[in-house]
């Protein structure tokens, strides 16, 4: 299987979500993860690509351009599954894992199921189940099953802890979710 991994956002144009407090950025968690499971899913067979999420320059006021050089590598390639990861952020109260599809039903549906079950499992966070976002970009402009995996809430405290101290446990869970749909096929 070829699984192409995409952690969210760029550390020098957007960084995303950030907890001031405990010293986190959204784009460094992603990458620190995203590494993690491409290596996890290396052992387990798979071919991996990874490619973080850049803004082509920082451009601005084109948020379906941000994610294009990703889908296109993504597409080229071509990767059988796409995953790109993220950690939420609301209100400092909002937890909990969801994973967001083009929409709900087929593949897409499958795989985000699967992953969910697993980091739910592993790390204990709040499920908040699947969420159809036709508006992402690399939900939309891929041409595989993709799927985009808000880990936890970064500006919650309690899930931020999560994301700082058990990245392995959401690499491995991520993985293993990704070679639990592999099964299914």
């Amino acid at each position: 299987m070829r699984v192409f991994l995409n952690p969210g956002h760029d550390p020098e144009y957007d960084s995303g979500a950030v907890n001031q407090g405990m010293g986190l950025r959204e784009c460094d968690v992603a990458r620190d993860v995203g590494v993690l499971v491409a290596a996890y899913l290396e052992k387990a067979g798979c071919e991996v690509r990874m490619l973080q999420s850049d803004n082509l320059n920082g451009e601005s006021g084109c948020p379906d351009r941000q994610d294009a050089t990703v889908c296109g590598a993504a597409n080229d390639w071509p990767a059988d599954i796409f995953v790109s990861l993220h950690c939420n952020a609301a209100n400092a109260i909002a937890r909990g894992t969801e994973i967001c599809v083009y929409r709900i039903g087929g593949e897409a549906e499958k795989l985000a199921g699967c992953i969910l079950h697993q980091i739910v499992n592993a790390v204990g966070t709040k499920n908040r189940g699947l969420k159809e976002r036709p508006g992402l970009c690399v939900l939309r402009r891929t041409d595989m099953p993709a799927v985009l995996v808000e880990m936890a809430f970064l500006d919650n405290d309690s899930d931020a802890r999560i994301l700082r101290d058990r990245q392995d446990d959401l690499a491995r869970a991520i993985a293993r979710g990704v070679t639990d749909y592999e099964m299914e096929e």
